[in-house]
């Protein structure tokens, strides 16, 4: 959405609609929220999408298969030729490979195959040993590392320690407790804070001003010498952290540290919530606002201005969007 269209219904109400979307999104698609492990941001939506391939395989078992296969090295190689991040052999990659981009090639080196080959792969196991007795999904595991014939044999995991191992430490990751360390906010966190953010438009802007509590006097003095100390408010990196503390994230105060406390997200992943940057550089960021969608984001502009909406390329220098991450860094 543009400016054309933001005048015509009031971005107010585009923002709300961005809410209730965030707030429906969130209950409706659990699979978007089903991933807690510790995955390559480049690998998430690859894992979540095929984690989804045949109720047996879930995202998170996947990326603990990935984990314990390669640690999501894409060139791994073993010693007795296993290939890629799922360590396919290469006699069947022949069989279970699949052209997952469609690029019209099947590419064990590539994850964008090989991904959704490895989901693909543990769904046709769980499917030809289902009538085997036992846990299935500890079948299925022990079945892609020892095959289905070994499985078939010992009427189960078979006992191999090598296997029995393997289809454990899986098991054992893919079930580890969620916790909020050093993950992306979720979408509910997303919506929690750009409700807090919006609650806030029309508050002055302070250098220096804001706080996980509120609006607050700033601090002397921005670039052009103008004083915060006696006006209560926010400035942009102020405004952030205060609307993702509402959420349970603390964020570290400027705006360059707020970008290092987050996940960079690429330009077709980008949802409201994310932080969008503005510098020459990475080591030089000087703004920060809050993704609303439709092209626009809410921001405490600069010295003399309120909260408010602006459109996303109100400055030339846009440099990054990211996701903040929950964990437990102290406002400096």
């Amino acid at each position: 959405m543009r400016a054309s269209a933001a005048a015509t219904i009031g971005v107010g109400a585009t923002a709300a609609v961005v809410l209730a979307a965030l707030v429906q999104g969130a209950a409706d698609n659990p699979v978007s929220t089903a991933l807690s492990l510790a995955v390559p941001t480049r690998y998430r939506s690859l894992i979540q999408a095929a984690g989804s391939t045949c109720p047996e395989v879930s995202p998170n078992l996947l990326a603990a298969l990935l984990t314990q296969e390669s640690g999501f090295n894409p060139k791994a190689r073993s010693p007795v030729g296993a290939q890629g991040i799922a360590q396919f052999m290469p006699s069947t990659w022949e069989t279970h490979g699949v052209d997952g981009n469609s690029d019209g090639k099947k590419d064990v080196w590539d994850p964008e195959d090989a991904i959704p080959a490895a989901a693909t792969y543990l769904c046709g196991i769980a499917k030809d040993i289902h009538d085997v007795p036992g846990d299935k999904q500890s079948n299925m595991l022990a079945a892609y590392n020892a095959g289905s014939g070994a499985v078939r044999k010992y009427g189960g995991v078979p006992p191999y320690k090598e296997t029995q191992n393997y289809v454990r430490s899986i098991q054992a990751l893919a079930n580890k407790p969620t916790t909020s360390r050093g993950r992306t906010a979720t979408t509910m966190q997303a919506a929690t804070a750009l409700n807090a953010a919006t609650k806030m438009i029309g508050t002055p802007y302070s250098w220096g001003g804001g706080n996980a509590s509120g609006p607050s006097t700033g601090t002397c003095c921005s670039p052009n010498g103008r004083s915060g100390q006696s006006i209560t408010g926010f400035d942009c990196s102020g405004l952030t952290l205060y609307a993702y503390a509402q959420a349970g994230i603390t964020l570290p105060r400027t705006a360059a540290q707020q970008y290092t406390a987050s996940e960079p997200v690429k330009p077709g992943e980008v949802r409201p919530g994310d932080l969008v940057f503005y510098g020459t550089s990475l080591s030089s960021i000087h703004h920060v606002g809050i993704y609303i969608g439709g092209g626009w984001i809410l921001n405490a502009p600069r010295p003399g201005t309120q909260v408010r909406y602006d459109p996303m390329d109100t400055m030339p220098d846009l440099i990054a969007v990211a996701r903040p991450t929950a964990h437990h860094s102290k406002e400096i």
